[in-house]
């Protein structure tokens, strides 16, 4: 909450202009004489604790109007003092709440409406009390305001489908660690996540000091790894019969639909002002996506149709103590499909479909993924039967939460997760049924002169990007020896050259691998074999070719695996290069590629960290 108190000798104002936020008043104009004005902007981090803060806020202009002996209070909502400003219900409950506050104080107090465009008149009287500007936030141990008390009942149900109590399952393993996280029974871990350290010491990614907090510089090699990344999501997608698109980053809450979306996610947001519009960072591709949909003429026989887009990038203003490495961050990149269903039918049919997607990326990126299913009771209740299909289809037992009564825009859900090395959830894959947006953003087809407002499916095949990279690399915590998976090492082979002799016939291999779609590169730097060695395995390279005598006159490689390795044991196979080959193309068989993003030789490249 930002405060601007001014004491005056009066103040009146008019509303103009409602906005489409605006709340609903016949009170559009008033006057106080003599009064203290508390010019208030109600902020996102608020709703975190929004009764402390309307208590402190309450507290703080009795302190000033006391100071300078005034009566009249005027609470006036301002939003111009603020650039990261609450959704517009949780700013009236706030103003309403300082208004009581102050009235039950034994105060006499006005209080201008909100989301109206006003005119006002006010004169400062001008002595050393007369302008004071608060800060206020809620307290750590501040409870957020439920209007709605809504009930969580949780079990795990296997894929017999037999329902367990949830204490069965509190074990040390990964979906051990999941139900005890979702159950709030898991015990506090402290210290920086394994992830942070290689994303910088790996040279993937780094921190930016010049941008806002959560924004993070992406290296060459982290760079590759993303771009990867996207492109097997994009691979799958298409494969799927998904359309990809583009939408913008920033929209006008002034559109009803947008605004209500918004409040309803719940997230932190980012809002500006531009100009006189008040505006948004997307916080995933929602919203682009719905208003395209909501002005295509759509027949039921076109669908579900799936729109897809790469959400680079989706915003979220996440508490500056929260935000660390790659697992939270402010800005992200989301792969994120919507698919517009005919009816809940085909629409569980869908979810079955790329839940099985999602499964499927934890295989792919060497993750153990684990899940979380949630929905309504209604929603369990008519189900259930279904329920139990999609658990014996994962063939892996699943935490059940049910939901008293629907307080979102989805009433089903599943999240899968990976386990980070410090035996927390890293939520990646989603499925959603969404039963709302179709109908605030007007998407509808026509069925036997009826309009038809149908389900959403909102999915992310692998969550966000940044968190995949999280998950893979706080799973090297858990390998003997920590590497990559070949097809996203971002060097997959290294060649050294014992001498300057034999850097021709490593140059000829090295290109004979480029040429077969491999990621190569060689370490032409004058330092000694033992380390150039060293720091093949430090950078975690799949496979490591050193070229001496033998190799040139023989045409046989000694090939150090290091998937195959063991501490201090690297496993070292003789091969021939057409072995390497068809080694690497079974490794790399059906996943993306792309070359290098770093110089060949090693002796051309910089140090980025």
């Amino acid at each position: 909450m930002r405060l601007l108190l001014i004491h005056s000798d009066f103040i009146e104002y008019e509303a103009k202009k409602k906005t489409k936020i605006a709340e609903e008043t016949d009170i559009l104009s008033g006057r106080l004489d003599d009064a203290l004005v508390a010019f208030c902007a109600v902020e996102a981090q608020d709703a975190d604790g929004l009764l402390d803060v309307i208590d402190q806020s309450v507290a703080e202009i009795i302190t000033t109007a006391d100071k300078v002996e005034s009566k009249r209070i005027m609470v006036y909502p301002y939003a111009h003092l603020s650039n990261d400003l609450s959704s517009p219900d949780v700013a009236i409950e706030a103003l309403k709440g300082i208004e009581t506050g102050l009235k039950e104080a034994g105060y006499e107090v006005q209080r201008a409406p909100f989301g109206w465009y006003k005119a006002f008149t006010l004169s400062c009287k001008g002595h050393p009390l007369s302008e004071l500007s608060r800060n206020i936030e809620p307290s750590e141990d501040a409870a957020p305001v439920t209007k709605t008390e809504i009930t969580h009942t949780h079990f795990v149900m296997t894929p017999d489908g037999v329902r367990h109590d949830v204490s069965a399952f509190m074990d040390d393993s990964p979906f051990g660690s999941l139900v005890k996280k979702e159950t709030n029974n898991a015990t506090p871990v402290g210290g920086e996540p394994i992830h942070v350290s290689l994303m910088r010491s790996k040279e993937l990614a780094d921190y930016e000091p010049v941008s806002d907090v959560g924004h993070l510089r992406w290296l060459p090699k982290g760079k590759l790894i993303r771009d990867l990344l996207s492109d097997y999501v994009m691979g799958h997608v298409l494969a799927y019969g998904g359309s990809p698109v583009e939408t913008p980053v920033m929209y006008d809450l002034s559109d009803q639909a947008i605004y209500e979306h918004a409040a309803k996610f719940g997230e932190r947001q980012y809002r500006f002002k531009s100009g006189n519009r008040d505006m948004m960072l997307r916080f995933a591709a929602c919203f682009g996506m719905f208003t395209s949909m909501r002005n295509m003429f759509i027949s039921p026989n076109q669908l579900p149709l799936k729109l897809y887009e790469l959400s680079t990038y989706s915003f979220r203003h996440e508490q500056k103590g929260e935000v660390v490495g790659l697992k939270r961050l402010r800005a992200f990149t989301m792969p994120d499909m919507h698919s517009l269903c005919k009816d809940m039918s085909q629409a569980l049919t869908c979810f079955e479909e790329q839940l099985a997607i999602g499964w499927q990326s934890g295989v792919d990126f060497g993750t153990e993924l684990v899940g979380a299913f949630r929905c309504t009771q209604d929603f369990f209740n008519e189900y259930e039967t279904w329920i139990k299909k999609i658990v014996a289809e994962s063939n892996k037992p699943i935490l059940i939460e049910i939901l008293s009564d629907r307080v979102h825009y989805w009433v089903a859900k599943i999240d899968l997760a990976a386990i980070d090395g410090q035996n927390r959830p890293i939520e990646n894959p989603t499925v959603q049924i969404d039963v709302e947006s179709a109908k605030r953003f007007g998407i509808k087809y026509h069925l036997d002169g009826e309009e038809v407002y149908p389900p959403v499916l909102h999915f992310s095949p692998t969550g966000s990007l940044e968190r995949v990279l999280c998950a893979i690399l706080e799973n090297t915590a858990h390998q003997e020896v920590a590497h990559l998976p070949v097809w996203l090492s971002p060097t997959q082979v290294r060649v050294i050259p014992i001498a300057e002799r034999h850097v021709e016939y490593a140059l000829c291999l090295t290109d004979i691998l480029a040429m077969a779609a491999v990621r190569v590169d060689l370490d032409d730097r004058e330092e000694s074999v033992g380390k150039k060695v060293r720091e093949a395995a430090m950078d975690w390279v799949p496979y490591t070719v050193v070229i001496g005598d033998n190799e040139v006159e023989s045409g046989e490689l000694s090939v150090t695996i290091r998937e195959k390795s063991a501490p201090n044991k690297p496993h070292k196979e003789t091969m021939t290069i057409d072995a390497l080959k068809d080694q690497l193309n079974s490794d790399l068989v059906d996943v993306p590629f792309r070359p290098l993003y770093t110089p060949v030789r090693l002796s051309q490249k910089p140090r980025y960290i």
